[in-house]
């Protein structure tokens, strides 16, 4: 068969709905200044989807920053990659902020979050070394293990028991090819919300011999006394050996970091093909996080408004029967029963019947029959933005259960 001709006849799990209301459910727009209340087809809506945690994408500093910055650098400054001629004090100095926010030795800038992760793990890893990682952990993370040349045990999520089994596993295997044990998960799951039982598995260090990598995408500047992350918030910031976390959530930003001790991430910035072999972070990317970091490090009220909405709709949610499974952070996953087409005949009417705007996610993603209503609360959500989600989920609830969004025609189109 034809390569091209295969994949117009198998297009994947998710590519098969491609064309059932495309730039509905699937590359839909949101439109206007990013915030609460956006533009969805010339309506507003209250939109629930935007990783914007600390409300910082239209702070008035930020934007001052942006603009102020591309004014003066343009978007092309500085040309090359780091290592040949597109290095600058500014880079350094961001890099410096970050290390003495989270309290590591040294951070690494690098272009992107998914494609960092995917760098990372191919450097420190070879064929000799085993990967131990949670069987819930993001997409790049899963990617970047299966690029891995070496043996790979994965665990169910947070199973520390299961984990030990794996450890005891790959330490047999390495012990023959004289290599090294790397363990991967997440400070706070995107999907879930709930937190890595880090404490547990810092804990098997003292009976195995393995280093950790945690991705804190979702942790960084949400949780923590200070905001550094799902570390300081359990307090083993210091046994996380390499620690992980993109601009894309609370800096509401392009890039990403990885910290550790001086000479792992010094290894890393001669050995990252992604950062080698790539032109390195526009200035306008690096002073603006520069500044979005001062406004986190210095201007704790962002995150106290986040948790004041964040616990007012998640109790609010729990107080009217709904699941939210086991979250631990501002991460809101509504959990209802339902097939494919009952997900997308709800979300319709959440978006034209209510003008509430949220994630549906539906199989392969999440187990069939399970719809999950995933909501990313904001510092810049009210609390009368609460109330009015939790009466419309309630409605949507109760026509869900009656069957009523089983039998339309964009049940019948989605469910084929």
């Amino acid at each position: 068969m034809d390569l091209f001709e295969k994949l117009k006849v198998d297009r994947g799990p998710l590519g098969k709905h491609s064309n059932v209301e495309e730039g509905y459910f699937m590359f839909p727009k949101l439109e206007g200044e990013i915030s609460p209340h956006m533009k969805f087809r010339g309506k507003e809506v209250l939109t629930w989807s935007l990783n914007n945690y600390l409300g910082l994408a239209n702070h008035p500093e930020v934007r001052k920053a942006d603009t102020d910055s591309t004014a003066k650098w343009g978007l092309a400054y500085p040309m090359g990659a780091r290592m040949m001629s597109g290095n600058t004090s500014q880079h350094e100095l961001l890099e410096e902020q970050l290390a003495d926010f989270i309290k590591k030795p040294d951070v690494m800038l690098l272009n992107y979050g998914y494609q960092g992760v995917l760098s990372v793990i191919d450097a420190i890893v070879g064929r000799k070394d085993a990967i131990v990682y949670d069987a819930e952990s993001h997409a790049c993370i899963v990617d970047g293990v299966r690029l891995h040349m070496g043996k790979r045990f994965v665990y169910p999520h947070n199973d520390i028991e299961s984990l030990e089994k794996q450890l005891q596993r790959a330490t047999k295997l390495t012990a023959e090819t004289g290599g090294g044990i790397l363990v991967i998960t997440e400070g706070v799951f995107g999907m879930t919300g709930a937190m890595g039982d880090l404490k547990n598995v810092v804990a098997l260090k003292e009976k195995y011999n393995f280093r950790l990598l945690v991705d804190d995408a979702h942790g960084f500047g949400t949780m923590g006394e200070t905001g550094a992350g799902t570390g300081e918030h359990l307090g083993v910031m210091d046994q996380i050996d390499l620690y992980f976390s993109t601009f894309a959530k609370s800096m509401a930003l392009i890039g990403a970091f990885i910290a550790g001790d001086k000479d792992i991430v010094k290894f890393l910035r001669y050995n990252m093909r992604s950062q080698i072999f790539a032109k390195s972070l526009p200035m306008p990317m690096v002073e603006g996080a520069i500044k979005r970091l001062e406004l986190l490090r210095d201007q704790p009220q962002h995150k106290e408004n986040l948790w004041k909405v964040v616990n007012a709709l998640q109790g609010g949610l729990k107080e009217k029967g709904f699941s939210i499974g086991f979250t631990q952070s501002p991460v809101t996953p509504v959990v209802l029963n339902g097939t494919v087409g009952e997900a997308a005949s709800l979300a319709y009417d959440l978006r034209e019947n209510f003008n509430i705007f949220c994630s549906v996610v539906i199989y392969p993603v999440v187990p069939k029959d399970t719809i999950i209503l995933r909501l990313i609360p904001t510092a810049s959500h009210s609390i009368e933005d609460v109330n009015r989600t939790i009466k419309a989920f309630e409605a949507i609830k109760e026509k869900l259960s009656s069957g009523h969004y089983r039998e339309n025609e964009l049940a019948k189109a989605f469910n084929e």
